[in-house]
C-alpha cells in the first residue's frame, strides 16, 4: 500500500425516506467498511465518508404519504440509519446530512462556479409536466407512466426500476401525475443545464484506458467489467451524454442561487454526490484536518462503493461535474457490487419480503454475535460480480461451519491447550518460528491483495482457509497424544508456539470482515486493540520471520467464541432462524391466496441483463411460408420461413399447440443469428418467438401486419 497517498472512500448516500435492507448492506456499506479498515491497519491515511441524501422527490412523496413534513421524514430515517450502520460496525469516519447549511452552501458554489467558467451551463425553457389538480410542476419521481424500453408499467420519470435505464418524464408512455393520477399536461419553464454532452471524448479515454488529460490516471483492468460494460454502453450509445438538466420547480431542496431562479432548487441528483465534499469539509472541522488534501492533487486516492444502479452517476455524470469545475480528484475506481436477493426474490418491503438491517438487530437481539454473524453471511455471498441470493440456511452454514468449526474451534483449541500444557504463558520453541508457517504468511499476502483487489470473498476464503491450515496443523501434530508418552518434547511447545502466532495473525486479518470477533480474540490473547498500522508490522513480522506473540506472554482464559446454531435444537438461535422461515412461509401462503384459483402463479422475472446482452439478439419480423410435420416427432413442425433477405428452415415446438396449415402465413418474429442445430435430422436456422399462459398455451409474438420482413427489433 502506498502509505503516502489521501484515501478518500465514499459510500453511496442512502435516501433518508426509508428503513435500508441487507440488499443495500451488501452492496454499498459492507464492502466499503472491510476496504476501509484494512487501509488504516495497514498505516493508510483514510477518511471514510457518508450521509443522507434528503432532497428530491422521494423525501416529499414519503412525507405526503405520512402526512408529516419532510424534515420530520429525514430526522427520522437519518437517525435509523445512522445509528444502524454504527451498530453493525460501518466505521464512517463522518456520516453527514445534505439538508445542514454546510452543504447547502458547498452545492451553491459548485452551482456558481460553473456558471462562472461558462460554458458548462446553459440556461433553457423546456415543456414539463405539470398538475392542473394540484397547481405545479412534476418532478420526475411525480410521474410515472409505462417505460419506453421494457414495458414497465410503473416505471418512473427519471429512472424505470425493472430494467434499470435512464429515462425523462417525455420518454414515458401513458404518464401519470403520482399526486393527482390524471394525465399531465405539458408547460413552459425554465431550468438550467449540465452541458454533459460536452465530456464524451475525455470520459470514453477515462474509463476505458485510464487515461485523464494525457496521464496515466488509473489501471482500467482493476476495474470490474460489468462497470466499464455499463459506461461505455452509455457512452458509445450516445442518447445518454445530453444535457441534463440540474435543477427543479420544487419547494424541497437547495435554492438556485441565482436572482432570476425563484422557486427553483438544484436537482437532487446534483447535489446529492457533492454531499461527499460537504462531509468531508464537516470531517475536517471537526477533525483539525484540510479537507482540501482529500479531494484535491495527485496524491488523492478516491474511491467510490456504490450498487449498480449508481454505476451511471458516479462513473459518467459526477466525474464530469469534478472536471467541469476544475479543482477536484476523480475516482481511481468504482467497485460497484450487483444486487442482493432475499430467497429467490427481490427485496419488497410492501409485501414483507426481506429482512431491513434495523429489524435484524432487534429481532436477533438475544443471538450472541448476531453482527458478525450477518455481515459473514454477507460478505460470503456478496454480489461482486453478478447478483447474488440471500439465504437463511447459507445464513447458518456459515456460521457453523465457518465462524464456529473452522475460526473458533481452532483458537478455543489452542488457547485452552495453552492455559492447559502452560499456564496460559506462551511457550519457548526451541527453533522458533517454524518455516511451516511460510504457507500460512503466503495466504495472509494473498489475502491483502485480494482486498486491495476488492476482491472480498475471495479474500475471506483465505481467512478460512488460514484457520483450517492452523486446524490442520494442530491435528496433524496431536501435542496430546506426544504429551502422554514424552511430556516434556520439545515438539509440543514448537506446537503451541506456532499455533498462537496463527491466532495472533487471525485477530489481525479478521479485523475487517468480522471486527467484532477481532476484539474478543484479542481480549483471549490478552492484547491491546489493534490500531492504525498494526497490520503493516504483522506483514513485517511474518517477512522477518519474527513472532507475533513472544515467549512468555500471558493470554486468557478459554472462551467459546461461537456456539453452533444446529447443535442444540432447543437453543433460542435456531428458534430465531425458525421464526424468519415461518414469516417467509406466511408472505408465500398470503400471495397464493391472491391468485385466481384458476390461474398459475407468472413466472418470476429472470436475472436483469445489461443492454449489451440484449444488442447481441438479431430478432428479425419475418413469415411462415410452408409447415409440415416432422416424422416420430409429436412436438416438432418444420417450417420454411421468409425472412427479406432469405429463406430459411426452422424447426419449431408447436405442433400440439397448432396444425401446420393454422400456421402457414403467420407474421412472427425469429431470433436470426441462433446458432443452427440438428433437431431430429433437420437443421433449424433460427427460433420462431412465442409466449406462454398460464395453462401452458402457446401464442405467437406478432409482428405488425403489413410490416415487410427482414425488419431489426429493437
Amino acid at each position: 500500500m502506498d502509505t503516502s497517498k489521501k484515501y478518500l472512500i465514499t459510500s453511496a448516500l442512502p435516501y433518508a425516506n426509508g428503513e435500508l435492507h441487507l440488499g443495500h448492506l451488501a452492496g454499498a456499506y459492507l464492502p466499503a467498511d472491510i476496504y476501509v479498515r484494512y487501509l488504516r491497519l495497514r498505516g493508510c491515511d483514510v477518511a471514510f465518508i457518508c450521509g443522507s441524501d434528503e432532497h428530491g422527490a422521494a423525501i416529499t412523496m414519503r412525507a405526503k404519504k405520512e402526512g408529516v413534513s419532510p424534515q420530520a421524514i429525514i430526522d427520522k430515517y437519518h437517525t435509523l440509519n445512522k445509528e444502524t450502520f454504527q451498530k453493525l460496525g460501518i466505521s464512517f469516519d463522518y456520516y453527514h446530512r445534505t439538508s445542514v447549511p454546510l452543504h447547502h452552501e458547498t452545492s451553491q458554489d459548485f452551482f456558481k462556479k460553473l456558471i462562472d467558467k461558462g460554458g458548462e451551463l446553459e440556461e433553457r425553457t423546456t415543456e414539463q409536466y405539470y398538475d392542473e389538480d394540484y397547481d405545479q410542476f412534476l418532478a420526475d419521481r411525480y410521474i410515472t407512466g409505462e417505460c419506453p424500453k421494457c414495458g414497465n408499467p410503473e416505471a418512473y420519470g427519471d429512472q424505470c426500476e425493472r430494467c434499470g435505464s435512464s429515462l425523462s418524464p417525455t420518454e414515458l408512455i401513458n404518464p401519470k401525475s403520482v399526486l393527482s393520477g390524471k394525465t399531465p399536461v405539458l408547460k413552459p419553464t425554465k431550468h438550467w443545464y449540465f452541458r454533459l454532452d460536452k465530456h464524451g471524448d475525455w470520459l470514453r479515454d477515462w474509463i476505458e484506458n485510464g487515461i485523464l488529460d494525457g496521464q496515466q490516471h488509473h489501471d482500467p483492468k482493476a476495474w470490474k467489467k460489468h462497470v466499464v460494460g455499463q459506461c461505455l454502453s452509455w457512452l458509445n450509445d450516445g442518447e445518454g451524454l445530453l444535457p441534463r438538466a440540474i435543477t427543479r420547480d420544487l419547494d424541497w431542496g437547495i435554492p438556485v442561487p441565482l436572482p432570476n431562479a425563484k422557486g427553483k432548487v438544484l436537482y437532487v441528483w446534483f447535489d446529492a454526490p457533492i454531499g461527499y465534499i460537504s462531509s468531508t469539509k464537516q470531517w475536517a472541522i471537526e477533525n483539525n484536518k484540510n479537507w482540501e488534501e482529500y479531494w484535491k492533487g495527485g496524491n488523492v486516492h478516491l474511491v467510490h462503493f456504490i450498487g449498480k444502479d449508481n454505476i451511471v452517476f458516479h462513473c459518467i455524470v459526477f466525474p464530469a461535474m469534478l472536471k467541469a469545475h476544475g479543482e477536484f480528484a476523480l475516482p481511481v475506481n468504482v467497485p460497484a457490487n450487483q444486487f442482493l436477493n432475499f430467497e429467490g426474490q427481490k427485496f419488497s418491503k410492501s409485501k414483507g419480503w426481506g429482512i431491513e438491517q434495523h429489524q435484524y438487530l432487534e429481532e436477533f437481539a438475544d443471538f450472541p454475535n448476531k453482527e458478525d454473524a450477518l455481515r459473514w453471511a454477507l460478505i460470503r455471498n456478496m454480489p461482486e460480480n453478478k447478483d447474488s441470493d440471500f439465504k437463511w440456511d447459507e445464513f447458518v452454514d456459515f456460521y457453523d461451519k465457518d465462524l464456529a468449526d473452522n475460526l473458533g474451534n481452532f483458537i478455543n483449541r489452542v488457547v485452552t491447550l495453552t492455559n492447559s500444557y502452560f499456564g496460559g504463558a506462551v511457550p519457548a520453541a526451541e527453533i522458533g518460528l517454524s518455516s511451516k508457517l511460510d504457507v500460512v504468511s503466503t495466504l495472509a499476502k494473498s489475502l491483502a491483495q485480494d482486498i486491495e483487489g476488492f476482491n472480498f470473498k475471495s479474500a475471506a476464503s483465505i481467512l478460512m482457509e488460514i484457520s483450517s491450515w492452523g486446524n490442520q496443523y494442530l491435528q496433524d501434530t496431536a501435542p496430546w497424544a506426544i504429551r502422554k508418552s514424552d511430556p516434556e518434547s520439545p515438539v509440543i511447545k514448537e506446537c503451541i508456539f506456532n499455533a498462537l502466532q496463527i491466532v495472533t495473525l487471525l485477530s489481525a486479518l479478521c479485523e475487517p470482515f468480522i471486527p467484532f470477533t477481532s476484539l474478543k480474540i484479542r481480549g483471549l490473547l490478552n492484547l491491546p486493540v489493534l490500531k492504525n498500522g498494526d497490520m503493516e508490522e504483522v506483514f513485517e513480522k511474518l517477512e522477518m520471520g519474527e513472532a507475533l506473540l513472544p515467549i512468555g506472554h500471558q493470554v486468557g482464559a478459554p472462551e467459546i467464541l461461537f456456539a453452533k446454531i444446529n447443535d442444540r435444537k432447543e437453543d433460542s438461535r435456531l428458534k430465531i432462524i425458525e421464526r424468519q422461515k415461518a414469516k417467509l412461509e406466511a408472505v408465500i401462503t398470503e400471495e397464493a391466496s391472491k391468485q385466481p384459483s384458476n390461474h398459475s402463479t407468472i413466472q418470476p422475472l429472470k436475472e436483469a441483463i445489461q443492454y449489451d446482452d440484449f444488442a447481441k439478439l438479431d430478432i428479425r419480423t419475418a413469415t411462415i411460408l410452408t409447415a409440415e410435420p416432422i416424422p416420430k416427432a409429436d412436438k416438432l413442425l418444420k417450417l420454411t420461413v421468409d425472412l427479406g433477405l432469405e429463406k430459411r428452415t426452422v424447426v419449431s415446438g408447436i405442433a400440439e399447440h397448432f396444425k401446420p396449415e393454422e400456421v402457414v402465413g403467420k407474421k412472427v418474429l425469429l431470433l436470426a443469428n441462433l446458432a443452427p442445430r440438428k433437431l431430429r435430422g433437420v437443421e433449424s436456422q433460427g427460433m420462431i418467438l412465442m409466449a406462454e399462459d398460464a395453462d401452458g398455451k402457446l401464442g405467437f409474438v406478432n409482428a405488425g401486419e403489413g410490416w415487410e420482413n427482414g425488419l431489426v427489433v429493437k
